[in-house]
Order: C-alpha cells, then structure tokens, then sequence
C-alpha cells in the first residue's frame, strides 16, 4: 500500500508522529507566536501544528512527484481574507516557516534542493510509505 492510497489526514498524522522523534526537525522560540499566514486571524492552536505542517509539506512532495518551491508552497498555504465591505481574495501564506520547515527537513535527509526547487529523497518517500503501512 503507497502513500497515495491512504487518506491525507491519516497519513499527515502518523508522518507528524513519526517526525517528533527526529532530531533536527523541531519549532523555533517564535513559532507559538506568529500566525503562520496573513488571512488567519489567530495563532495555531495545536503545540504540534509544526510537525503537522512538516508532514504536510512531505506529502505535498510526494504527490506532486517534481520540484515545488516556496512561492508555490505560500500559495498552497494560503486562504482567503474576510472583508465585511469588499470582497474577500486570497492571500499567500508566509515564507519565512515554510522556508524554515524545508530546511529543517533537508538536514534530516527527507527532502533535498533541485535547480528549480525541492523534491523528496528516497528516504522521505520510505518515512511515507511506511506510515502508509501502519494506517
């Protein structure tokens, strides 16, 4: 059973389990702080929303199967802005976290950087399948 045939939510979960025991894959000071996009309106609420969103980018890297870089990653991230008078539009998400999240994921040998952007190593694609198995 692959990655693709499990369900995004399971799949995410199990892969954020399995990404806290890994050493160089942690939250900065700030994270707690900071809304991760400029159309929410509070911080996250979850203490494991980092690893969440680390597994996330794992699985976008997966399913995508070419590089993705962060411009694209901002606008997968993002959402809408709610405006009472004007109409709402999409806004990106910020750069710095997910920036930071691919790096930190670089230095546990999951993902490595392309020309164009970053794509997932043999060892990300293993992490995935075998949380698929587990599910």
């Amino acid at each position: 059973m692959a990655a693709m045939d499990v369900p995004a939510n399971d799949l995410i979960s199990k892969v954020a389990g399995l990404l806290k025991a890994v050493e160089p894959i942690k939250p900065p000071t700030w994270a707690g702080v900071v809304k991760l996009s400029s159309h929410n309106e509070r911080v996250p609420d979850s203490p494991d929303f980092w690893f969440v969103r680390c597994a996330s980018l794992l699985r976008t890297l997966y399913v995508r199967g070419t590089p993705v870089g962060v411009e694209r990653l901002r606008h997968k991230y993002g959402g809408r802005t709610s405006h009472i008078v004007s109409r709402s539009h999409h806004r990106k998400s910020g750069g710095k976290n997910l920036r930071l999240m691919l790096q930190q994921l670089e230095k546990a040998g999951f993902v490595q950087k392309e020309k164009v952007g970053r794509t997932l190593t043999p060892k990300g694609r293993s992490l995935l399948d075998k949380a698929s198995q587990k599910s």
